[in-house]
């Protein structure tokens, strides 16, 4: 009676409240633990798939496909990093599957990318067996905001400011000088400050504790994540404390997902070729800063591959037409502006600290003058869009006049007089009253580097 009672009550509980062992109270079509993490509720028939999934690593003479598609399908992963595997690529609701099929279909799509291996090589057993705790996960989509709210990212009308083609060209403004370059002078401690800084946006990532600051809430919710960024998420996991010797599979992996992501850009809409750009930065700097892969020449094509998707989705727009009116856009449109300057904010320093790790100089990026600089944090951390909309009208009343500009951090032009120096500090003031920690170190960076 008791082994009974006991089957019977694992069986209450839903497979994501099940993987969490946690109280479910079983509510209709979706239990309010999921209801609240935005999770796909389903109940399963048998424990015998969940007791399978966990089998990684028992045969050392798996391949590296294999392995990685045992650790990719464990229901355990899926739940508590990213929300992606369990939906299509479109952004119609209905379209959600089952988490065993959708699941399956991630993990042979990186079976795919990752190549072939010899059937004799046991690194991928040393690889996979590096355990991750279920209770160590945190869900992601319970931050993520209105997750019973679906976005339209259709029609953003976005426009760019700024000629794009120059960051698609920055890697040649080391090797070949054009007027009006201007070097970067960072002091030691500020190359030492971004490095650190950079380095835990992608141990965040690789610990499945969230996402970096470039990557706004809503795109990984469940209604509204794309397969470029929700894989990437995914994959990067297999980084953690990865054991002596199988830091070249894991590269390996990254590297053929990254070169897919680049090959196929041009099958990509808007919305999709932002998560494309932010799952290639956040690859490349897994590699350098967590896989250590500091040499060869893959992660300088890497960046120059970078700054081409960065440019082509710069290209479909970096700013609303309503930000340029003083108007209030819609939310997805802004969402996915202030993400793309966000995300271009953090590649260039990326690329900074890349150079001055090659022994190369570094320049300002003055083909990003007239851009916004990064936005207030009650805007940037809304959760509903009622919420948003109170927020950007407060924003309105707060910035009248045009947006605070990203130049306008840099060094102060010559000849400007005192009352236009007063008015440039007061701006820099003002926008520091709400600035988030990504604001901060964007300021931080600039202030002491340049002054200002």
């Amino acid at each position: 009676m008791k082994g009974t009672r006991y089957s019977i009550s694992r069986q209450k509980a839903c497979q994501p409240c099940s993987t969490a062992k946690t109280k479910c109270d079983r509510k209709a079509e979706c239990c309010t633990r999921c209801a609240l993490r935005g999770l796909s509720c389903s109940y399963p028939q048998t424990s015998l798939s969940r007791a399978s999934s966990r089998d990684v690593g028992d045969n050392t003479g798996e391949s590296t496909e294999a392995g990685l598609y045992n650790s990719i399908s464990d229901t355990s992963i899926l739940s508590g990093a990213n929300p992606g595997p369990e939906i299509s690529t479109g952004p119609d609701p209905q379209s959600l599957g089952s988490r065993s099929s959708t699941s399956q279909s991630l993990a042979v799509g990186l079976m795919q990318t990752s190549g072939s291996m010899s059937p004799t090589d046991t690194s991928s057993a040393t690889f996979v067996t590096s355990h991750i705790p279920d209770e160590s996960i945190l869900s992601i989509t319970s931050r993520a905001p209105g997750s019973s709210e679906v976005l339209d990212f259709s029609n953003l009308e976005l426009f760019s400011p700024i000629d794009v083609d120059g960051i698609s060209n920055r890697w040649l403004n080391t090797y070949i000088p054009i007027p009006g370059q201007k070097v970067k002078e960072y002091p030691a401690t500020i190359t030492a400050f971004i490095y650190r800084l950079l380095k835990s946006y992608a141990t965040v990532a690789v610990r499945g504790r969230g996402v970096p600051p470039f990557v706004h809430p809503s795109q990984i919710s469940v209604t509204s994540t794309r397969p470029p960024l929700s894989t990437c998420l995914s994959l990067v996991r297999i980084c953690e404390n990865p054991l002596p010797g199988s830091e070249g599979v894991a590269a390996d992996v990254l590297q053929r997902e990254m070169n897919n992501l680049y090959e196929q850009q041009g099958t990509y809409d808007d919305f999709t070729l932002l998560a494309a750009f932010q799952a290639y930065l956040i690859y490349s700097m897994v590699l350098f800063f967590k896989l250590n892969q500091v040499s060869g020449s893959f992660l300088r094509q890497a960046m120059m591959n970078l700054q081409e998707l960065a440019c082509s989705s710069s290209r479909n727009g970096l700013m609303c037409i309503a930000e340029q009116q003083r108007a209030r856009p819609r939310w997805e449109a802004w969402i996915v502006a202030e993400a793309k300057r966000r995300a271009l904010f953090t590649m260039y320093l990326f690329d900074s600290v890349l150079s001055t790790q090659d022994g190369l100089q570094t320049f300002l990026g003055t083909e990003l003058q007239g851009l916004p600089a990064s936005a207030d944090k009650y805007l940037w951390r809304a959760q509903i869009r009622r919420d948003w909309e109170t927020a950007y009208n407060i924003y309105l009343a707060h910035w009248p006049e045009e947006t605070f500009r990203i130049d306008e951090l840099w060094p102060i032009p010559a000849g400007i007089d005192e009352p236009g120096l007063l008015e440039r500090r007061n701006r820099v003031d003002r926008w520091l009253e709400n600035v988030d920690e990504f604001g901060t170190m964007l300021y931080a960076v600039t202030s002491c580097t340049h002054g200002g």
